[in-house]
């Protein structure tokens, strides 16, 4: 008796140490280039049903995860909630916030909670849409490490209720912003503060990038798109800006995108700079970082062939127009200085 004790204790310490070897690692997650496949079986009815402003309360899911490597999925019980409320309100699907941290999730268990990013509605239109934000993201990543790292996918919906048609499309996770931060040895800043009082070449070239995409859907004192974080080894010193969502930005021209009225434009597609007036010496510095980046830029679009010919070269002609306006000195002092906002 004693002797079968034993083996079945052995028998659950080795399924245990195998569940443990295949857990998912966080970090090599988001290393991964190769685009995932993954199904999300959830009663999707109830989750349309989510209204603006409200922060509904997750509800179960199954996720299905296969990756490259591996011809098996991994199927676990998960936990998902819609999160954006423009989403919410005008798309057919909302951005969805994933909830692995579960214990019936142990081989997934380390991602933690990733947002997840897919097409508005369910037409080939939307898919372009979201592999344009996604090029958003690896433009960042090539311009600094301390970015959100993106792992594109090809994901199904299904509805459990079967009440709604099951379909596929491209979509991708958004790092975790804890990820984020211990990847570069810091930590989230979570008090509000004033752009001015941030760390101000970080800022300038977060507002650069902004202003080459022509995103102006970010603000820094309300923590809107925009996070920041300390560095640990110097947590009092101004802490450091971080850009995310991308899907206002003129580069992806979305037709729900529309500028706010404040910005005095028409469409997402006219740049208006959102930094404040720094000294020449600063500007220069960003606007020459992308430039030294601009051949890597777009290697990444034109290798991306994903995202349509055309698709690709409306990106690189758009990016083109920024490129030919750094180069005149008269217009970098008119636009980052001159009218550079004043509050």
């Amino acid at each position: 008796m004693k002797k079968l004790s034993t083996t079945v204790f052995l028998f659950f310490v080795l399924i245990a140490t195998v569940v443990a070897q295949d857990k998912i690692d966080s970090i090599q997650f988001f290393l991964d280039e190769k685009p995932l496949t993954v199904n999300i079986a959830s009663d999707f009815k109830k989750l349309f049903g989510t209204k603006k402003g409200t922060e509904t309360p997750f509800q179960e899911a199954t996720v299905s995860m296969t990756f490259p490597e591996s011809a098996a999925p991994i199927t676990e019980d998960i936990r998902i909630r819609a999160r954006g409320n423009f989403r919410k309100e005008q798309c057919y699907m909302p951005s969805l916030l994933l909830n692995f941290h579960n214990p019936t999730s142990p081989r997934l268990y380390q991602l933690d909670k990733l947002k997840m990013v897919s097409g508005c509605g369910t037409n080939t239109r939307d898919e372009q849409l979201v592999l344009k934000e996604y090029l958003a993201y690896k433009m960042f990543n090539i311009i600094s490490p301390l970015s959100f790292k993106v792992r594109l996918m090809r994901v199904s919906f299904e509805d459990t209720k079967g009440k709604i048609k099951k379909y596929t499309t491209y979509g991708f996770f958004i790092e975790d912003v804890d990820m984020m931060a211990k990847r570069n040895k810091s930590r989230e800043y979570e008090t509000p503060t004033e752009q001015k009082r941030t760390e101000q070449t970080r800022m300038t070239l977060v507002a650069m990038f902004q202003y080459l995409i022509g995103n102006t859907d970010w603000s820094v004192p309300n923590f809107h798109n925009i996070k920041l974080v300390t560095l640990k080894a110097d947590s009092l010193a101004p802490p450091l800006s971080i850009p995310y969502d991308f899907d206002f930005a003129g580069m992806v021209d979305a037709g729900y995108a529309a500028p706010a009225e404040i910005m005095g434009t028409e469409t997402v597609k006219e740049r208006v700079y959102r930094g404040f007036p720094r000294p020449m010496e600063e500007i220069t510095a960003a606007i020459t970082l992308l430039k030294e980046k601009k051949d890597a830029f777009y290697k990444l679009i034109n290798e991306f062939e994903l995202l349509s010919t055309s698709d690709r070269k409306t990106i690189i002609k758009y990016l083109n127009e920024f490129y030919d306006t750094v180069d005149s000195q008269k217009e970098i002092q008119k636009i980052f200085i001159d009218n550079a906002r004043s509050n």
